[in-house]
């Protein structure tokens, strides 16, 4: 770190050492400061380099509340671009920190940025990522809970404790390395291994430490996020049921499985109650959907407990059926209250009339001899002004086009596998109310993500959709969620209304997919460009590409 880094760093740190402050009419604040680096850790027994946050890997939890305003300062030390997205984190009127390459520009190596963003209305369960140079692959990543304000009823009594959890694949190689490999236009290949909270474990290995330890007879949330790269991983407990009480920021009905299936990017909130034997139990996260077979324990251990933890792990279910049907036993809690007094079944997003629909399909193909994945046969490339700056500054039209993809992919799709480079951005029309279905023509489960959003995932279901399958959806308690798993030769219906302005990211959860371009923008303009709807670009915001050197427009007003 150069002399004028550190001292600004100390200084950072001595600013934002209150931790909370609460200004006078507002909602309180939470002041973080981070040093991003990379460092030598050993997650698969092998020693490589990996992505720091003030020497954690993974990164430190965000522990925040209702409301809260996030003040981040990121002191980037590596020696390339840096952006964070905060996944599942809606931004209410402020794509500007959305942490996207179409919304930022990015931190430039030897120097900060400060993050300004409120958790509004949420509650949950969440993580976040580095998004450039395919970082991710690195570590960079770490949990963030949303936990609800003392004057809203939660619908479970208080754990003992608040434990993270995050599964995923990993590679050996560098993500250098594996960059350059994609940017070759060679696939990744299968992983190296899976971890749990940066480690594999070790069955039998009695000198490992507990990564969590309960007391006998309490019980504990574990909130699961899949930080994953490529794989489906299914998550369970030795000798212990799971209470499933919360998916990505609503309330579920609360109902006991021995196992769950988590997808890329997705998170889940259980409730794991100690009645077991005082002794060590694993936590096993295993791959699913694929012809090898990669697993990484956790030990959890009882206060007092002498017994080991038993070598013999349960198993995980074999089948996407199986997955498909445990998916379909997740219902809302219409009584609940979420962020806000009212219960969540107050919103009747089965009454509302849809207005659009996007039909989404996921392809694969080649273009000049190397690999590329698309959406509609369009393959996303980042442009060097971001998105949102472009339209902001009123030069769209020289850095992309809007809706150059339909709303509904071309019969002939897969027999051509032609793949168009460029700017994806479709055109959506502020509150609208739509459907967005996504289709998987493919024989491998794809995960999909919509920054700015939650929706709700009306069906899942095999073969090809047509206007007739609404019959099947459920309009009355499906789960309001951020991400959304699509099974082989299936398709996934999600509704949602188009009523937070900004320029938002749909994209595949699998990073070697997004990266080589299967992800397209939203933009989503108020027409009344007023304050209510949307925020002005922050003081301080970073500027690149054509707008650098520009005038501000004038900005919005109430």
């Amino acid at each position: 770190m150069g002399k004028r880094m550190a001292i600004a760093f100390a200084l950072s740190t001595w600013l934002f050492s209150m931790v909370v402050m609460v200004a006078q009419a507002e909602d309180p604040y939470l002041f973080f400061t981070w040093n991003v680096t990379y460092g030598m850790r050993s997650p698969l027994a092998v020693p490589q380099q990996v992505i720091l946050i003030n020497g954690q890997f993974p990164g430190p939890n965000l522990n925040t509340t209702t409301n809260n305003n996030i003040v981040l300062n990121v002191f980037n030390n590596l020696d390339e671009p840096l952006l964070f997205h905060w996944s599942g984190i809606q931004q209410r009127k402020n794509s500007w920190h959305d942490g996207t390459p179409g919304t930022m520009c990015p931190i430039q190596p030897g120097t900060n940025f400060t993050y300004r963003f409120q958790v509004k209305d949420q509650i949950g369960s969440f993580h976040y990522y580095p998004t450039l140079g395919f970082q991710k692959a690195a570590g960079g990543f770490g949990g963030l809970r949303v936990n609800s304000r003392l004057l809203i009823p939660v619908p479970f009594a208080d754990p003992e404790d608040d434990y993270t959890v995050l599964i995923g694949d990993w590679y050996s190689k560098s993500h250098v390395e594996l960059r350059k490999q994609l940017d070759n236009g060679v696939p990744l290949g299968k992983p190296n291994g899976v971890l749990i909270n940066g480690k594999q474990g070790k069955v039998g290995d009695n000198s490992e430490e507990p990564l969590f330890v309960m007391k006998p007879g309490k019980t504990y949330r574990y909130r699961i996020c899949n930080v994953g790269l490529k794989n489906s991983l299914n998550f369970r407990i030795q000798g212990h049921n799971m209470k499933l009480v919360e998916i990505e920021g609503s309330h579920t009905q609360q109902a006991m499985y021995e196992s769950l299936d988590i997808h890329l990017g997705q998170c889940y909130s259980v409730l794991i109650a100690a009645d077991q034997e005082p002794r060590d139990y694993y936590m096993v996260a295993s791959t699913r959907f694929t012809k090898y077979h990669f697993q990484a324990t956790g030990r959890i251990r009882y206060t007092n407990g002498k017994g080991k933890a038993s070598p013999i792990l349960p198993l995980a279910p074999t089948s996407w059926a199986w997955s498909l049907n445990q998916f379909r036993t997740f219902r809302w809690n219409l009584t609940a209250s979420a962020a806000r007094p009212n219960p969540q079944g107050s919103y009747k997003y089965g009454q509302i009339n849809i207005t659009r629909t996007i039909k989404l399909a996921n392809t694969n193909g080649y273009v000049n001899g190397k690999l590329r994945y698309a959406i509609n046969g369009a393959s996303h490339v980042d442009p060097t002004t971001p998105l949102k700056l472009a339209e902001y500054y009123n030069i769209a039209s020289k850095v992309f086009k809007y809706d150059t993809i339909a709303d509904e992919p071309t019969p002939d799709l897969d027999k051509t596998q032609k793949n168009n480079l460029g700017p994806v951005v479709l055109n959506a029309t502020f509150r609208n109310f739509v459907e967005i279905i996504f289709e998987n023509h493919e024989r491998s489960v794809q995960s999909w993500h919509l920054n700015g959003y939650s929706f709700f995932p009306v069906a899942i279901e095999v073969g090809q959709w047509t206007p007739e399958k609404r019959k099947n959806y459920n309009l009355l308690d499906t789960v309001s969620r951020y991400t959304i798993q699509v099974y082989p030769k299936s398709w996934a219906a999600i509704l949602l209304t188009f009523d937070n302005a900004g320029m938002w990211q749909i994209r595949s959860e699998s990073l070697e997919r997004a990266y080589l371009g299967q992800q397209l923008y939203v933009s989503v303009l108020s027409p009344e460009r007023s304050l209510r709807d949307e925020y002005n670009m922050p003081e301080g915001a970073l500027v690149c590409g054509l707008v650098k050197g520009m005038p501000k427009p004038a900005p919005y007003t109430i």
